[in-house]
């Protein structure tokens, strides 16, 4: 697993500006023809990282330029207070910018940031087009007593609340207890686990003493000497927009108001929000932001809307891309619902490897799509040997889901939809609810799981976190039910897991129960009978003597090392089970070229029509995916399914539905080590007799059937 996660959009161009002996690492996103807009460093205790999910629309609207401030991510750490004035940050801006060609720009600050903004507006008027300043932490005279208490230099003989924000704390072995108290502090929301983690895991990034002498540079300590940014106001003249959280517990917002007054800019208050508003509400601010440098640098908007009654229907479909059976089946529900709406026209906004199902048949792919961040590339960086911690892979996937969901909400801003489907489509999903305003159609989801679950060695931690998660989607759907117009589950009731959210919290079953419709399951195919199953076999070659192994490992790429495992075990399986052939089915994400080969095992990449291989195998060995699981067990075929470690809907969810079923035999990982031991097992499995519960053959039309009420 990569420590940190890929961004995701790489900088066409990296360096460093160098003054006065410090070098300043920048990053620049170029988008030739449009403004620049450059994202200030804040406090030295995050470095630019912390605009991760900022820079990938704004790059995408304008040229983006970010740097690590002294004293933290790959810059200089230069000593002592008088390096970290207000004057030194906004004189390394300017050479960033000029290191970078960037003759103006739209500056976007939060926090300490801010002032060292309003330094560069006032002295070097010519070079700032504007000015975005989120919870501004400048020093005007306003009373936050709680805080003024305690001065940052002297010692105090307690160490509770702001007492911690203090030099001997830090330096004296209380730097830990003062980065998890301010963080949680400046993501008072709840449901902020994921922003503080990576808040406390960049703060450990800089020493205690560099973030000391940070601190008493911008206070005026050890004979630094501040700027009052009260007289630097009246001479900022570009357009200013002041951003703060009403629940801003480290710079109140009377501060943003201050801010607005005095420069003439206009104020939005964020009612309940902390003070990390663009890691916290990302959609809003990344709009905000928008609209502004829009407004500063106006362009010309092509729309082109049409009467409802003029047009024919249309929908928008998102399929999760974390395997290929969400595609399967949402082709199938697809399918019936054009016999229920004819004339409806449905776009896909897809990606790799949903694109390699949809485009052969023949479906229309949005262009839009060509802006997503791919999920699944970033699915197989946290995977290790046949191992996804998933619910950790969901959480580190913020910056992408952040990226999706706005090119989402770009597609219906200049396109109109009646009905957009969500299969398990999360970054739709959660930020529609966090933005609810932002719903401008019926809105369907559909999911074949409910309820993140905590692995067994997760510890206090693991359950803390998915009742955390779980409990937020719960009050989401209490206060904003309108937000969904459908709610599907891809099963029955039963195939639903009986355990608790968490302590204290409903049951998943119940609750699922009161909140969703459910379609059964959803194949998308005719289970073929005896008959037709020989006739599948020959026509896909085997012979009458032989039998025919199937494994694949679906479409997510993270399932090498479970393919290498079963062609270590070939031979062995081959001398117990007489006329055994193989046929490895790797993905359009692996190599199949990648893979040591065999006499008797037949590699392919993608197969299409894998439905009808499954059906006409003796014996499968698969991962524990649930698609390819209920379609083995709808064509009532013996299979070992080996599911991933530490992936929580492969070893609670599927496993309780297949066990519902009657179907598979699930080994772990490490009891297919050996090769002999996985010979064994399939050799038994092969001359098993099945007597699977049979899975319903109408799900999609059923699903269908509760989408087209929406249209």
């Amino acid at each position: 697993m990569r420590t940190e996660p890929r961004p995701v959009r790489e900088a066409d161009r990296t360096g460093f500006a160098e003054r006065a002996g410090v070098r300043l690492a920048f990053a620049v996103y170029e988008n030739p023809g449009r403004p620049t807009v450059l994202l200030m460093p804040t406090w030295s205790i995050v470095p630019s990282r912390f605009w991760k999910v900022q820079v990938p629309y704004l790059a995408r609207h304008f040229r983006v330029v970010t740097f690590d401030g002294r004293g933290s991510g790959e810059s200089s750490r230069p000593t002592g207070a008088a390096s970290y004035v207000d004057s030194e940050y906004a004189a390394d801006a300017i050479a960033v910018m000029d290191a970078t060609s960037t003759d103006r720009a739209v500056l976007v600050s939060l926090s300490c940031g801010v002032t060292w903004s309003v330094h560069l507006a006032a002295d070097h008027p010519g070079r700032v087009d504007g000015l975005v300043a989120i919870g501004p932490a400048c020093g005007f005279q306003l009373s936050q007593p709680d805080r003024e208490q305690y001065r940052w230099d002297e010692r105090h003989e307690t160490t509770e609340g702001w007492a911690k924000y203090n030099r001997h704390h830090w330096l004296e072995g209380g730097y830990d207890d003062f980065v998890e108290w301010f963080f949680a502090k400046m993501f008072s929301e709840p449901h902020s686990t994921k922003q503080i983690e990576d808040a406390v895991r960049w703060a450990h990034e800089i020493e205690p003493a560099t973030l000391a002498d940070t601190t008493a540079g911008r206070l005026g300590c050890d004979g630094a000497v501040c700027v009052s940014v009260e007289e630097l106001c009246p001479r900022v003249r570009c357009p200013v927009l002041v951003i703060h959280g009403t629940d801003d517990r480290i710079r109140r917002h009377a501060i943003g108001e201050r801010l607005a007054e005095l420069t003439g800019g206009s104020l939005v208050l964020l009612d309940g929000a902390g003070h990390g508003v663009p890691a916290r509400d990302p959609v809003l601010v990344n709009l905000l932001i928008k609209d502004f440098v829009d407004r500063v640098h106006p362009v010309v908007r092509h729309t082109r809307p049409a009467r409802a009654l003029s047009r024919p229907p249309r929908a928008l479909y998102l399929s999760s891309p974390i395997g290929l059976g969400h595609a399967r089946r949402d082709l199938a529900i697809a399918s019936e619902l054009r016999k229920l709406r004819p004339g409806l026209e449905i776009d896909w906004l897809a990606q790799h490897p949903v694109t390699e199902v949809l485009g052969p048949a023949g479906e229309r792919i949005h262009p839009a799509s060509a802006w997503l961040a791919n999920e699944s590339s970033h699915v197989e960086d946290d995977a290790g040997e046949h191992d996804l911690h998933v619910f950790e892979t969901f959480r580190r996937l913020d910056a992408v889901l952040v990226n999706n969901f706005m090119v989402f909400n770009e597609v219906l801003d200049v396109e109109q939809y009646d009905l957009v489907i969500g299969d398990e489509a999360w970054d739709v999903d959660y930020f529609l609810h966090e933005n609810p305003r932002l719903k401008r159609s019926a809105f369907a989801w559909l999911t074949d799981f409910v309820g993140w679950l905590p692995m067994p060695d997760g510890g206090a931690r693991e359950q803390r976190l998915t009742a955390d998660y779980n409990l937020e989607m719960i009050e989401q759907r209490a206060r904003l039910r309108r937000v969904r117009d459908r709610s599907v589950f891809v099963g029955n009731p039963d195939d639903v897991v009986s355990l608790p959210f968490g302590e204290g919290l409903p049951a998943i079953r119940e609750w699922t129960e009161q909140n969703f419709d459910f379609s059964g399951y959803v194949t998308g195919f005719e289970p073929p009978d005896e008959s037709e199953r020989e006739t599948l076999r020959r026509k896909i070659g085997v012979r009458p003597d032989e039998r025919l192994c199937v494994v694949t490992v679906g479409g997510s790429g993270v399932g090498e090392s479970l393919l290498r495992r079963m062609l270590d075990a070939v031979p062995a399986a081959r001398r117990l089970v007489p006329g055994l052939r193989f046929l490895v089915v790797t993905g359009p994400r692996i190599d199949p070229a990648s893979l040591p080969r065999h006499p008797e095992v037949s590699v392919h990449g993608y197969l299409p029509d894998l439905h009808r291989h499954l059906a006409a195998c003796d014996l499968a060995v698969v991962q524990g995916g649930l698609t390819t699981c209920m379609e083995l067990t709808a064509n009532r075929r013996p299979f070992i399914f080996v599911p991933l470690r530490h992936h929580f809907e492969q070893n609670f969810h599927v496993r309780h539905r297949l066990a519902r079923y009657g179907a598979g035999r699930c080994m772990t990982y490490d009891e297919v080590v050996e090769p002999e031991a996985l010979a064994a097992a399939m050799a038994e499995e092969i001359h098993r007799e099945v007597g699977y519960r049979p899975v319903e053959t109408d799900g999609a039309s059923r699903a269908a059937a509760l989408l087209a009420d929406l249209l």
